[in-house]
């Protein structure tokens, strides 16, 4: 077999192969009558995703006061003078009642000094103030007396409001928002109050609420004339109204240590507080 003899096998032989694979190769697929059906019936599928959107609850007011909306004035000035505004009146409403009652109890002293008896109406106050003060019971008359002069007392209106702007972020944060609570005032009964976010696990304490702005700065007062921690605060106001003089908000902050976890550096914001803001007193 010559060369060109095996030449033309060889090619034979591939279009023999290339003809039975052909067929095979490129006719188009053949479908039952099934495939048929479904594919003529199938129709695109939708797929619902649902997406969770967190929905940021708005607490309701747990009081009745209508505030003025200290979040959008975003002249500083302006808010400073309309949140001042705000609280002040409380404030002259609460001291002038701890002044009326230190009158009465400076009268009790006086007539006790000079060896007189109380009247029915003075010893009846003098028993209520003692209880409401929580003196001790075994104190004498004169010791009760003393002792209400050094907790019936006011609190410079400057101190209470820089006070009532640092604990409340100028009355933006949620306590005050939704309890009238500007002073950071916690409370210890299930209920009293607004339960703190952060609050660590296990602690039971809550942030108070109050009805009134009024009884907001009353309870702030009672506080600062009543809990043992503020003793320094009231012994240092004791002295500068023995020395006749007067009650200056810098020095009385000094007394307030204990009001804050920051300590020294609250008092001297504070105190920077009262320097940078005397315009609006």
């Amino acid at each position: 077999m010559n060369k060109f003899t095996r030449m033309i096998k060889t090619i034979l032989l591939v279009l023999l192969v290339v003809g039975l694979v052909a067929p095979f190769t490129f006719q188009k697929p053949v479908l039952t009558d099934v495939q048929e059906t479904v594919i003529a019936t199938s129709k695109p599928v939708k797929v619902k995703v649902e997406v969770e959107v967190e929905v940021k609850k708005v607490e309701k007011p747990l009081h009745g006061v209508q505030l003025p909306n200290f979040a959008a004035i975003s002249n500083v000035k302006e808010k400073k003078r309309q949140f001042f505004n705000f609280i002040r009146p409380s404030i002259a409403k609460e001291n002038g009642k701890l002044l009326e009652q230190r009158i009465k109890i400076s009268h009790m002293l006086s007539q006790l000094t000079l060896a007189e008896l109380l009247s029915d109406e003075e010893n009846s106050l003098l028993m209520s103030l003692s209880k409401k003060y929580r003196l001790n019971k075994r104190f004498t008359p004169m010791q009760k007396v003393n002792e209400l002069m050094n907790r019936i007392d006011i609190v410079p209106s400057s101190l209470i409001l820089v006070q009532a702007a640092n604990e409340s972020a100028w009355g933006t944060s949620r306590f005050a928002k939704v309890g009238l609570n500007f002073f950071g005032i916690w409370c210890y009964k299930a209920g009293c109050g607004m339960v703190p976010h952060g609050r660590n696990p296990g602690a039971t304490h809550e942030v108070a609420k109050f009805n009134s702005v009024d009884e907001a700065v009353r309870h702030y007062l009672f506080n600062i004339n009543t809990n043992s921690a503020y003793s320094v605060f009231r012994s240092i106001r004791r002295q500068l109204r023995g020395q006749d003089q007067p009650l200056t908000p810098e020095i009385l902050a000094t007394g307030l240590l204990p009001y804050s976890e920051r300590g020294s550096a609250y008092v001297l914001e504070l105190t920077d507080m009262i320097r940078h803001n005397r315009a609006y007193f």
